[in-house]
């Protein structure tokens, strides 16, 4: 089944360097159909991009949501973060490239993108493309099987 045939459940997650990024991709989403569960942050004023992160990632692993997607200024904390949660494999993407390969040959369930370092189009077009594309299986199974 590909994504386009059903419409997921995103967890969103961001601290203050992707808040605005964040509120377009979560609009972005729900024009497209899907549902989307934001676990913040809610505004640009700083925090602590764990306390945000990790819920979002730990819906992911408990299957509360199918995918998720996290923000920052860079988006290698929050790749890290998510990490951390066993389940999760969490790539950082900064192109549609990144994005593509990302889930046909990691099969990330999670993606971190740095709002500081693209812009917002690009941001739309990497999550666009994350959930159209589909892992391709065959070698790189065994690789994220060896993961766990």
């Amino acid at each position: 089944m590909t994504t386009s045939e059903k419409k997921y459940k995103i967890a969103l997650g961001c601290d203050h360097a992707g808040f605005e990024y964040k509120e377009a991709i979560k609009e972005f989403l729900q024009s497209d159909g899907y549902e989307t569960k934001d676990f913040g942050t809610f505004s640009d004023e700083s925090v602590d991009y764990p306390d945000f992160i990790r819920p979002a990632a730990e819906a992911v692993a408990e299957g509360l949501c199918d995918f998720g997607i996290v923000l920052g200024g860079s988006g290698n904390g929050e790749a890290i973060a998510a990490n951390k949660v066993k389940g999760v494999r969490c790539a950082l993407c900064w192109s549609e490239d990144t994005a593509r390969l990302a889930k046909q040959h990691n099969d990330a369930n999670v993606i971190s993108i740095g709002q500081r370092q693209i812009s917002k189009e690009l941001a739309l077009t990497i999550v666009g493309t994350w959930l159209e594309s589909n892992f391709e299986g065959g070698r790189h199974l065994r690789r994220i099987q060896m993961l766990d």
